[in-house]
């Protein structure tokens, strides 16, 4: 029975991948739940929001889980499907396909087709030099429309726009947006590709997570024939330096539409970003043979045993359930989120006797109202019917996202008793809430300090 030949379309459900993502990247910082951003975070505000909730600077305990899941999650995928995210998923190479193969190949004609990636736009005067500096001007337009949408996860887009009328007063924003759209511009037209060879990292720690059942763009040598010698030298055309049964046509299309100009029947390569161009043209090529492509989208052990590709394996598994705890450590600690903040610090004077009886102790009581509305606080005592608070006598009123720092006094209705011989420090527990909305409420801990018994008889003599 012959092998299936049917076309895969790897380049076609790229750019569905790439039109998603650009959709959802443009989308995200302008919707909002409950008033707050899916994903914002505001230097400016000293806020995180996630998922429509809002957390303040001394909030921020989830920003830990988050870079978990986020190198827990690059690992993870990297062990699955190698560097499936720079082929599918990374800017830079989303905006090299925009910039090379649409505005340059497709718009202007500068290349001429998307299937040869590794001859060079020829400029003549006059003609092709105008073009080029068209294609700059015209990816110059959407470097800066992606640096402001880039921004727009650090300052929203109802504070960004803005800050353009009034450039003068915003120069640090203004300059952090013109900064990143030039480095994009000089890294996608100048530097190209050899951002993904020479500088990112991610391509130096691919092969220390790769294993034998990563899903990676692989040359099926026992069919098209070795290609390379181990030293790495190609092996002459020759009849008798060849195999007589190899497949392989060394039509080298698969040469030419790699972006990062490898030759992928060398092996596994480091500047592999699995991209899949190679298996997208030796599947035309073979598909005309009836055969099916000697470059195929799968795994070194299922390329040999010929059995279906292992996806969970112990490796994978165990990526699985590390993320799978942070998650739900994550998604408990998002239930305790406090709707309110307050700071409870106590005077550098331990107490203050006005007589025998009456006792009191100072603290700075620091309201911040988290929420998108104003809110009027109150608080009180819990469990302790000896101590009442003198001070303030009237709610607090704080406006939305503001603080107000409060002088607290609580004072004793008795004194410690007789057994005093020393000062003495009773644990407290503080409830404040919002008297507009009883459900957002918060307690904290602090102590009341009563002083030792010969100290009140002799205070007064």
């Amino acid at each position: 029975m012959q092998p299936s030949t049917k076309r895969v379309l790897y380049r076609k459900r790229r750019y569905l991948v790439y039109f998603i993502i650009t959709i959802i990247a443009i989308s995200l910082p302008f919707i909002k739940i409950n008033g707050n951003h899916i994903f914002l975070l505001s230097f400016d505000h000293m806020e995180l929001h996630l998922l429509g909730t809002a957390f303040n600077v001394q909030q921020l305990y989830l920003m830990p889980l988050l870079l978990i899941i986020l190198f827990v999650g690059v690992f993870f995928m990297t062990t699955l499907g190698g560097r499936i995210w720079c082929g599918w998923s990374c800017p830079q190479t989303i905006f090299r396909v925009i910039y090379r193969d649409f505005i340059e190949t497709t718009l202007l004609g500068l290349r001429k087709k998307i299937s040869n990636k590794q001859e060079k736009p020829k400029y003549t005067i006059f003609s092709n030099d105008i073009k080029k500096l068209i294609a700059i001007i015209l990816f110059s337009i959407i470097a800066l429309m992606a640096s402001a949408v880039f921004l727009f996860y650090f300052v929203p887009p109802e504070e960004f726009f803005p800050s353009l009328l009034d450039p003068f007063d915003h120069m640090i924003l203004i300059t952090f947006w013109l900064c990143i759209a030039g480095f994009l511009i000089f890294d996608i037209i100048f530097i190209a590709e050899n951002f993904c060879i020479y500088i990112c990292p991610y391509a130096r720690v691919q092969s220390v997570l790769y294993d034998n059942d990563t899903i990676m763009a692989i040359y099926d040598s026992s069919r098209g024939g070795i290609v390379y010698d181990k030293e790495g030298e190609k092996i002459p055309q020759a009849p008798k330096k060849r195999d007589l049964e190899a497949e392989c046509t060394n039509c080298e299309k698969c040469v030419r539409v790699c972006p990062t100009h490898i030759d992928i029947r060398k092996g596994m390569q480091l500047e592999c970003i699995n991209c899949l161009e190679c298996v997208d043209a030796c599947t035309d090529v073979m598909g005309k043979l009836n055969r099916p492509s000697l470059v195929q989208w799968s795994s070194p052990n299922s390329l040999q045993t010929k059995a279906k590709v292992r996806y969970f394996r112990a490796k994978t598994i165990a990526y699985i359930v590390v993320l799978a705890i942070v998650f739900g450590v994550m998604i408990a600690m998002w239930g305790k989120k406090e709707q309110m903040l307050l700071n409870i610090t106590r005077s550098s004077e331990l107490y203050k006797i006005r007589n025998i009886n009456t006792i009191d102790n100072e603290y700075v009581f620091l309201f911040q109202n988290t929420d998108k509305k104003d809110h009027s606080y109150g608080f009180e005592i819990l469990n302790n019917d000896d101590l009442f608070i003198k001070q303030p006598t009237n709610d607090i009123r704080v406006k939305a996202g503001g603080k107000s720092k409060q002088i607290v006094i609580i004072r004793t209705k008795k004194t410690l008793g007789d057994n005093s011989s020393k000062d003495s420090f009773t644990p407290i527990t503080i409830q404040a809430y919002a008297i507009d909305e009883p459900t957002i409420s918060v307690k904290r801990k602090s102590f009341f300090v009563y002083p030792e018994k010969d100290i009140l008889e002799n205070y007064h003599k």
